[in-house]
């Protein structure tokens, strides 16, 4: 398997214009009913809008694309049916939340979520809340993702001023690291207090990797391209 390339930039520029998406005109019957089977299995999925990308460039220290707003549900069968558009990406935000010990902070995505058994850093398809001025902010979208998932605000956390970009063709996650002052087990403990608050917590577990033999099959390919690249043997 070829290695992934992680591209550190200073900037995001990414615009958010209105456009058609044909693959979704096309297969708007079938996207219709693999959505109503989904629901069936997963009773909490609801068809909001989401932002996907097209054109990523990085030019030096600068992450450039576009972005347009579609409908979960065909965000959801362009996913589960191999990604069929080749130039649409679906590029999104993480924290990597990084303890004081050099433990880095996962969570494994509960059974009801649309990514049950996936374990990565906090992180989410951006959304209409994520639009500011017609471009879309990445470090909202992390912030807001961290919290919902695991309790943890900005002033808790120190962000790096860089992102460790990678992309897999199809996906492409813009990773940020966040140290936060508390060794791993701590913080581990911190985020399941916060998890056993929520009357529908998003993630059923947390996860602390030190080293690569931590890595497991169940974390997508950009979150072990990015832990490789930052941990020991």
């Amino acid at each position: 398997m070829k290695p992934l390339v992680i591209h550190r930039v200073t900037e995001l520029d990414l615009q958010v214009a209105p456009r058609r998406w044909p693959f979704a005109e096309a297969r708007r019957a079938e996207i219709s009913a693999h959505f109503a089977a989904q629901q069936r299995e997963h009773s909490h999925l609801w068809n909001g809008r989401v932002l996907i990308g097209t054109t990523p460039v990085v030019a030096g220290e600068r992450l450039s694309a576009s972005y347009f707003e579609v409908d979960f549900a065909s965000f959801l069968a362009w996913r589960d049916w191999g990604f069929p558009d080749k130039d649409v990406v679906n590029g999104f935000g993480m924290g990597a939340l990084r303890a004081s010990d050099g433990a880095f902070v996962l969570g494994e995505m509960g059974s009801h979520t649309a990514n049950g058994g996936r374990i990565y850093f906090p992180s989410g398809t951006p959304d209409l809340e994520d639009v500011r001025d017609g471009r879309l902010d990445i470090p909202a979208s992390v912030a807001r993702e961290v919290e919902e998932e695991t309790g943890l605000a900005p002033h808790e956390y120190r962000a790096a001023s860089y992102w460790d970009c990678i992309s897999t063709g199809t996906a492409l996650a813009m990773i940020r690291a966040l140290d936060v002052d508390m060794p791993g087990e701590a913080l581990r403990e911190k985020i399941e207090a916060n998890l056993a608050q929520q009357s529908h917590p998003e993630l059923s577990a947390i996860h602390l990797v030190r080293k690569r033999s931590d890595l497991t099959g169940a974390m997508p390919r950009f979150v072990t391209a990015y832990l490789e690249a930052q941990l020991p043997t």
